[in-house]
């Protein structure tokens, strides 16, 4: 097979990461997801907000997608997608489906990953500890500069997208992170799964501040400790370290259950 020809396949979506503006391809987001084969893919690039909604995908929807290998990316799970073409043509409602899919596929090590080449795991993070710390004032107004800088070039059309009207997106003024303890030691991590960013500025906007920081802490520090959850873990490309690229709730000894029905 000629791998420069596009190929179509499908992905049940896992990671969707808060956007980031970067100097080559503007506001993108990081996706990835498990195909039907039980492997980890990661498509890229995604200017996500510029998608019609028909296309704006959520976790746990199976997307369509035309893809090829990318250019300056030699992790194995990396797509480069052709965004315009996504196509969403299914959702996981099935909890135990849902507790199949993740629980496979979760690992005790990602020093073992990084090994074997992998550059997606899931991880259960033992002895979690959520934190929430407010960014430096010059760091959250040149994140919002760049969001604004990107806003203004999208309207306009340099970058060849159809203007959807779109707002400038709005960032949080918060890091919200995890340490935590796996096989390899004590990690720490900043979360930049969409979900928590856009749960605050939700929660903000309906109960202020103060109490929107107290649910957050509640929700994914008390209550995702005592029930369950993984990590998504993904690699940077120039770096090769590893960042949490999602949160997932997945309840305590999920990983025994999945052995006990495959054995």
């Amino acid at each position: 097979m000629n791998d420069l020809l596009p190929k179509r396949s499908s992905v049940t979506i896992i990671v969707k990461a808060a956007p980031r503006v970067g100097q080559t391809h503007g506001e993108l987001v990081c996706c990835a997801g498990i195909d039907a084969e039980g492997h980890w893919i990661r498509l890229y690039p995604v200017a996500f907000r510029t998608l019609e909604d028909a296309q704006k995908f959520g976790r746990w929807d199976v997307v369509e997608y035309d893809w090829q290998l990318p250019k300056g990316d030699d992790r194995r799970e990396s797509r480069r997608v052709a965004h315009r073409e996504l196509t969403i043509s299914g959702h996981v409602k099935d909890g135990a489906m849902r507790e199949n899919l993740i629980a496979s596929l979760v690992v005790p090590s990602l020093t073992s990953e990084l090994k074997k080449g992998n550059s997606l795991a899931f991880v259960r993070p033992l002895k979690p500890r959520f934190k929430v710390e407010r960014k430096h004032d010059d760091e959250f107004q040149a994140e919002k500069k760049n969001f604004l800088e990107w806003h203004k070039q999208e309207t306009e059309g340099l970058l060849g997208f159809m203007s959807k009207n779109l707002v400038p997106y709005e960032p949080s003024p918060y890091t919200f992170k995890y340490t935590y303890e796996i096989q390899d030691g004590s990690r720490e991590g900043t979360c930049q799964d969409w979900e928590i960013e856009a749960t605050f500025l939700k929660w903000r906007r309906l109960y202020g501040e103060e109490r929107a920081l107290l649910n957050m802490k509640h929700r994914f520090g008390d209550e995702y400790s005592e029930k369950g959850f993984v990590l998504a873990m993904g690699t940077h490309k120039a770096y090769n370290n590893w960042l949490i690229n999602g949160i997932i709730r997945l309840d305590h000894g999920a990983e025994d259950r999945v052995q006990g029905r495959l054995f």
